[in-house]
């Protein structure tokens, strides 16, 4: 992958759904249009920050599989199966619900204009669109790149379409809201509690910005093209989404940008008139496109874990004929689903948050650790060791905040990463099992691959109108081990 190949996607890996549905969970806890237009710009330096120190990281152990390989290099085996565990069944799966969640909220809102969607239709769509996606992608690859291809020009459509309406907005003289008199009118108390939640709610638009280091392997000279996608991509998105969120407070006030859902199509509404369906076409096609790129890319980290030998088979299993990989396609959906037990997005959103950078601080502790540990380790990008301080100082008051605001939301998350201790002693550091326990796990591994390709073959018949042969399991053509499973998957 060379340097024009992964400018691009680092930046499109970014823009995401964040970018529509972020801008009132940061006003609502911010208090303020300043403050929140503050945050924006602040998140965006620490995001950039963040990714030099992964850079460096990403060069001294040019592993695919990002901050897990890191973690597991530089703590030990546990820190980065927790970092996997809390990946498969938080992380992953709440980014998808909330995407998914955005997806049904831009297509219901213009049906629904003087209230909010029901819930259970969110959750329904939501539900809908996973499981179609689901499908597609574990029936071909190329359907789900083509997927991705067509639906990314909607995020650039929409955020286009806004910045452009917003330096028309300024050049009319609608900036109300920005000007200094008027930007840090507050609308309820400010509470530090609450600004750290702000800065949770901005950093799920910027999720994707170590997107690189999970293909490190793959890139044409890292050593170069690495921290230049950094000092191209992240400065690129910070524009855009601050700009974005001006041109936001041009059309509306802070009152009614928080009364909206769906803020691109309350913006929409007030400035495109006849041609504001644009707007919720445009942004339900770009959050289509990010649950696929979603489900599509959770394949790597799958792959890594399975390399080390910290998943089972089953979950590093493909399809001997279609190439997808089926498992950990089946078991990300069915655990994306069990997120849509809630339709409050921005409560999802201070879950997901707090679990990300929570591993993001160990990450970046542990390049400390390794300057530490082996300085004389061959670096060939080494930054100041200021920016790590910076950046863990920065996340010791996010987290210490964020848990004192949401203690059950975020408690929540850092209960189920530590419900993979017991799991990692079980099921990985425990080496000598007895002979009945592997047999029975071979036994359920190959069991379980039969159904899930009987299933599959079941969908297609009913869905596309023909039966698709059962495929022999991976397991039953060679006997193998987990690792050679991840080969097969990548």
């Amino acid at each position: 992958v060379s340097q024009r190949e992964h400018v691009g996607p680092s930046q499109c890996n970014i823009i995401g759904s964040g970018i529509f549905v972020s801008p009132k969970g940061v006003l609502e806890n911010a208090s303020s249009v300043g403050l929140a237009l503050i945050v924006w710009i602040v998140t965006g330096v620490i995001t950039a920050i963040g990714a030099l120190c992964y850079a460096e990281l990403g060069v001294t152990i040019p592993k695919s599989g990002g901050d897990y390989s890191y973690v597991k290099d530089i703590f030990g085996g546990l820190a980065g199966f927790l970092r996997l565990w809390i990946a498969v069944l938080v992380i992953y799966p709440t980014n998808q619900a909330v995407i998914a969640l955005t997806f049904s909220n831009y297509i219901l809102q213009p049906l629904f204009p003087s209230c909010f969607p029901p819930e259970n239709g969110l959750r329904l769509l939501a539900a809908v669109c996973l499981l179609l996606l689901t499908w597609v992608n574990c029936s071909s690859v190329r359907w789900a790149t083509r997927v991705q291809d067509v639906f990314t020009t909607g995020k650039l459509l929409a955020l286009g379409l806004i910045i452009i309406m917003g330096f028309v907005q300024i050049c009319k003289g609608e900036y109300y809201w920005l000007e200094p008199a008027h930007a840090f009118e507050t609308f309820q108390p400010y509470d530090i509690g609450q600004i750290a939640l702000s800065f949770l709610q901005g950093s799920f638009a910027y999720g994707g910005w170590n997107f690189l280091n999970y293909v490190t392997e793959e890139l044409v000279d890292p050593y170069k093209n690495l921290p230049r996608a950094i000092f191209i991509s992240i400065p690129l998105v910070t524009f855009v989404y601050v700009f974005a969120n001006i041109a936001y407070v041009t059309a509306m006030s802070p009152q009614e940008l928080l009364a909206s859902n769906a803020v691109a199509v309350t913006f929409g509404e007030k400035l495109l008139g006849v041609m504001s369906w644009i707007m919720p076409i445009s942004v339900a096609l770009s959050t289509f496109g990010g649950v696929n790129g979603s489900l599509f890319t959770s394949s790597r980290l799958f792959f890594a874990g399975a390399r080390e030998g910290h998943l089972p088979r089953l979950l590093a299993m493909i399809h001997v004929k279609r190439c997808t990989p089926i498992p950990a396609l089946l078991f990300t959906c069915i655990s994306t689903l069990l997120m849509l037990c809630t339709s409050d997005m921005y409560t999802l959103i201070n879950y997901v948050g707090f679990i990300n950078y929570l591993f993001y601080g160990v990450t970046v502790a542990g390049q400390i650790v390794l300057r530490i540990k082996q300085p004389d380790l061959n670096r060939p990008i080494k930054v100041s060791l200021v920016w790590p301080v910076i950046y863990l100082l920065f996340w010791a008051f996010l987290l210490i905040f964020s848990l004192y605001s949401e203690p059950v939301v975020c408690g929540l998350g850092m209960a189920i990463m530590l419900t993979g201790v017991p799991v990692y002693f079980l099921g990985v550091y425990w080496d000598n099992k007895p002979q009945c326990f592997n047999t029975f796990i071979g036994m359920e591994t190959i069991s379980c691959s039969r159904r899930m390709c009987w299933y599959h073959s079941l969908f297609m018949a009913v869905f596309v109108g023909k039966i698709v042969s059962e495929p022999t399991p991976l397991a039953e053509k060679q006997p193998h081990t987990w690792s050679q499973d991840a080969l097969l998957l990548a």
